[in-house]
């Protein structure tokens, strides 16, 4: 007789043999290359995440990108950029490309390369040498004067808040030709040499003017970037003068520095911000990500008027519109473990962000539960976190219910025992959502053995003999390259914290998408 333990047969649907260990130690299945840069290009941030320091990142994609197509490289910068909303991650692909395909860079660098901000960073990756080279070179020179000349006056004194590097100096790098006298003012002034202010735009004179004046008291505040203000001593009527005319996210960063300073008390303005915030055409155009609102909502204090609050939350239910209706049975299983309540942009000294990974994943969940008032939600650490006061109503706004999932209990992380909890419960589905890093060890640590394939592919698996229609689709929040659940016909995987990750998911829900999903997304993208 065959010895048991080594040709027993097999229950449910064969899995794949797992061929890797993550970094918190379990055992896991490494992602193709493909779906690893894009993982890294729209959840990683070049910061020190829970389990990988930013320099494993940066070397990750760097190995990734040096065997991988640069049309495919050059792809997942403008998916990253224009559907991710991220920065530094695409600012280092479109440096990568100046190696590797510096036409490709080309075609694609005003869209990456689509704000000051985006700008500063590439020249800071160039000059660092990380990509290969530490002089920014012809074309990229040539490319940075081009996206200078297209600003205007104003946009160029705007843009000029910000260090390391400055606008300045990137200026002086590529030492631009100005075109017309004012350009040149202008360039002086930014550079600190001698100028003709009377050329300058009326905004920069209006602002050395307010700087100079020894009472301010009854000048008009110049209409400037919010930061060029800070610094000086503006009164109750200046900051309400700010408050009117700031943008989008300047307005909801600092709703508690408006409260402070008296804005509110103006009923007028906070009716002004509350349209404003809750305003569709400038959420768009602020790349707005639902978890940025989230953390608006839960830091506004109580001066915050009720009205911009309720506003907060109408800008949630706009950000989350293409959450899908889905039907049939879902399941929705939260990972509420202890390396999830880490910074979800990573640890950065001064640049940490407070939004934690655990708080994109609740918000995720509530989200799909506000479209899906039937769907479950199963938090889990170790195991099934079984709290008996949490009380989810579909009927509650995505901001309440995400709060109350944020603040459960966390433990290590296990991602089978939320599919064991619904195997031994022989539950029945059609969709089952994971929100995870991934991170999985409990399961590894509990058996001798995971067997060939990892405990959350074998409770898939006993779950599918149930429902064989069913699929899985995991979102992954963190930078990591491997996974508990190999891409294959029924399960798909997707990461990041923008509403991106709702299109893969609604794909999903309509049965049209396939193994390769996410990756066909981003090969989709027109250079």
């Amino acid at each position: 007789m065959a010895n048991k333990s080594l040709f027993a047969s097999i229950r449910g649907i064969p899995g794949k043999p797992v061929d890797a260990i993550n970094e918190a130690g379990g055992t896991a299945y490494q992602r193709e290359p493909r779906q690893a840069l894009a993982q890294l290009a729209v959840t990683g941030c070049l910061n020190g995440a829970f389990y990988a320091d930013a320099s494993t990142q940066l070397a990750s994609i760097l190995a990734l990108c040096e065997g991988l197509p640069p049309e495919y490289v050059a792809r997942t910068a403008l998916y990253a950029r224009q559907r991710g909303f991220m920065k530094d991650v695409p600012a280092l692909l479109t440096a990568i490309l100046s190696v590797r395909g510096p036409g490709l860079m080309a075609e694609i660098f005003d869209r990456v390369i689509d704000s000051p901000r985006m700008l500063r960073t590439f020249v800071q990756i160039m000059r660092s040498g990380a990509v290969g080279r530490k002089s920014l070179g012809t074309l990229p020179r040539r490319l940075i004067t081009q996206w200078l000349a297209k600003r205007s006056d104003r946009a160029l004194f705007d843009a000029s808040v910000g260090r390391d590097p400055s606008l300045a100096d990137v200026i002086r790098l590529v030492h631009p030709k100005p075109e017309t006298p004012a350009r040149r003012a202008l360039l002086g002034y930014l550079l600190g040499r001698p100028h003709d202010a009377s050329l300058l735009p009326e905004t920069v004179r209006a602002f050395e003017a307010y700087k100079a004046a020894a009472d301010r008291s009854e000048l008009r505040v110049p209409d400037v970037p919010f930061q060029m203000l800070t610094a000086l001593n503006l009164g109750p009527r200046q900051w309400r003068e700010i408050a009117s005319r700031a943008p989008w996210q300047t307005t909801r960063i600092n709703l508690n520095t408006f409260a402070r300073h008296g804005v509110f008390q103006d009923s007028e303005l906070r009716r002004i911000v509350a349209d404003r915030l809750r305003d569709r055409a400038k959420i768009a155009a602020a790349r707005a990500m639902p978890y940025q609102l989230l953390t608006a909502f839960q830091n506004a204090d109580a001066q915050v008027p009720l009205e911009v609050r309720e506003a907060l939350q109408d800008a949630m239910e706009i950000a989350i519109e293409n959450v899908p209706t889905i039907e049939g049975r879902t399941y929705v299983l939260v990972d509420v473990s202890g390396s999830m309540h880490s910074s979800i942009t990573g640890t950065r000294p001064g640049a940490t962000s407070a939004v934690r990974c655990i708080d994109v994943a609740a918000l995720v969940a509530a989200a799909v539960l506000r479209r899906n008032p039937l769907a479950e939600v199963i938090p889990f650490e170790a195991d099934v976190v079984s709290d008996t006061t949490l009380k989810l109503n579909p009927r509650d706004s995505v901001m309440t219910n995400a709060t109350r999932l944020a603040a459960l209990p966390s433990g290590g992380t296990n991602c089978a025992a939320p599919l064991g909890h619904l195997n031994r419960r022989k539950a029945v589905g059609d969709l089952v959502i994971y929100v995870s890093d991934n991170q999985s060890w409990i399961e590894t640590a509990l058996r001798a053995t995971c067997g060939s394939t990892t405990a959350t592919m074998q409770e898939w698996s006993a779950f599918k003999r149930r429902s064989p229609a069913a699929r899985l689709v995991c979102i992954d929040v963190q930078p990591y390259g491997t996974t508990q659940m190999p891409e294959q016909r029924d399960v798909i995987n997707v990461g990041g914290f923008s509403d991106a990750v709702f299109d893969v998911l609604a794909a999903v829900s309509r049965g049209g998408a396939d193994p390769d999903a996410w990756v066909r997304v981003i090969d989709e993208v027109r250079i």
